[in-house]
């Protein structure tokens, strides 16, 4: 199981057995909550007719006072209260009152009147100068039968002389309680989803941001030159830098170990030349022979100075991991190479043409982009026959800059089209000795610094054409 499964998994498990319990003890204090307020407006309901019985009573006229009038008259016609779109068309009070022995003398619903109901805590309690209240099953094998009273004493200067009981049945209230319930548990769904929604963008970035670095690590080990991606987690930062350290550390060792095996290789054809012109020296040769030998030597002196210059070059280019790019408008770079390399073409009556978009704006290095052509226009040269003709071309093509450096030379033989851009990899020249190897290798690795690309093909009426793409600067 993949590690973003894993953490949504787990974070789902969290939230879930969370919004559980959560939504439990709401649920659960729903029914107390509406039944406590409830008994507190049946506190002040009987309280208030209290007040009103007391003159009926001291009077001996509850059958036809107040009271009785009123719960005679209350439900003739149907409320029609709508609350919170629950119906309401009757009064769901009862009322009943007893005398100071707790026998009833009154009742809203008739069905109690001279029963004794001194043994009842509401009405126990509250003839003792007590809060009297009880809830009572009318089914004992059914809770939602359960019904609350609440008392208040009849007083008549200051003596109680009876109890008003109001009740009502819970089973009223369930609209109100199922009603809540239900709110809470679409509440509580609801906010699960947005949790949720949440935990899965979040688990989405991060899989998002260690998949980059799993593709990163993917192409370097591929032999890719990619530049390392930007993470924007303080965690991932530290691991991406640490990977881009490994990566380093682990290149300039291989580096090291290829740039000796090779430079050895390259350095073993001049120091034989040396050593076989020196050897023949100490036998003192006839004087043409001497001069022949010391000119022998100081060529390849040269060489090996040459191949030193360029392999610090090189290696200069090779070891920039972060290379610091600025705007450089191509075309001012392409012909100031091409002006440089005037008194050389005429030198070798070869003619130049030039076909340069401008301005070109890229993000680079002015100084190995200047070499890099260079190079490639020394390479031209080099292969180009006199009286032959070299053309360099920059384009725009969609958000890249194409530069074409064309010659008439011989061409690419087939078996060096997959090796040119080797190290130290040489075709020879048709008038000149052979190079060190290493100028398409440069412009290679400014190529990759670039994010652009390098190739060099046969062109298709001769020669050889030499193609440096480039991403222009947005």
């Amino acid at each position: 199981m993949k590690i973003g499964f894993r953490l949504l998994l787990g974070f789902c498990l969290i939230v879930g057995v969370a919004a559980y319990f959560i939504m439990n003890i709401f649920v659960q204090e729903v029914k107390p909550g509406v039944r406590r307020a409830t008994e507190g407006m049946l506190v002040d309901t009987a309280h208030i007719l209290a007040q009103i019985a007391e003159q009926d009573l001291r009077n001996n006229n509850l059958s036809r006072g107040y009271i009785s009038r009123a719960f005679s008259d209350i439900n003739s016609a149907p409320l029609g209260a709508k609350i919170d779109n629950i119906v309401k068309n009757r009064m769901e009070y009862r009322v009943y009152i007893t005398n100071s022995k707790g026998i009833v003398i009154f009742d809203s619903s008739g069905e109690a009147v001279g029963q004794d109901y001194s043994r009842w805590n509401d009405v126990y309690l509250t003839l003792r100068g007590k809060y009297g209240a009880r809830s009572t099953r009318t089914n004992p094998d059914d809770e939602s039968s359960s019904v609350m009273y609440v008392a208040a004493p009849i007083k008549s200067n200051g003596k109680i002389i009876g109890s008003l009981t109001v009740s009502k049945p819970n089973q009223t209230m369930q609209p109100v309680i199922s009603r809540g319930e239900r709110r809470i548990e679409i509440a509580a769904v609801i906010l699960l989803g947005i949790t949720l929604l949440i935990g899965a963008v979040f688990l989405w970035w991060i899989n998002r941001s260690i998949s980059r670095l799993v593709r990163y690590a993917s192409e370097v080990a591929d032999g890719k030159n990619v530049a390392l991606p930007k993470m924007d987690s303080p965690e991932l930062v530290s691991l991406a830098n640490a990977l881009e350290s490994m990566r380093i550390k682990l290149e300039g060792k291989d580096y090291i170990e290829n740039y000796v095996h090779t430079l050895t290789h390259e350095l073993k054809s001049p120091l034989a030349a040396i050593r076989g012109a020196a050897e023949i020296l100490q036998e003192m040769p006839p004087r043409p022979v001497a001069l022949r030998f010391i000119n022998n030597i100081k060529q390849q002196n040269e060489r090996l100075q040459l191949l030193v210059d360029r392999m610090l070059q090189q290696a200069q280019v090779e070891s920039r991991v972060r290379q610091e790019l600025s705007p450089v408008d191509l075309s001012e770079v392409l012909n100031s190479v091409i002006e440089a390399k005037e008194a050389q073409l005429t030198q070798c009556k070869i003619t130049l043409t030039s076909k340069i978009d401008a301005p070109a704006m890229v993000r680079g290095d002015k100084l190995l982009l200047e070499q890099a052509f260079g190079n490639l226009l020394d390479n031209a040269l080099d292969f180009t026959p006199e009286q032959g003709e070299i053309s360099v071309v920059g384009e725009f093509i969609d958000s890249h800059y194409r530069i074409i450096v064309a010659d008439t030379g011989p061409g690419l033989p087939d078996y060096a089209l997959d090796k040119v851009f080797d190290r130290f990899y040489s075709l020879p020249r048709p008038s000149k000795a052979k190079s060190t190897g290493l100028g398409l290798s440069f412009v290679r690795e400014v190529a990759l610094i670039h994010q652009g690309s390098i190739s060099l093909l046969n062109g298709e009426q001769g020669g050889a054409k030499a193609i440096f793409i480039l991403p222009v600067k947005g």
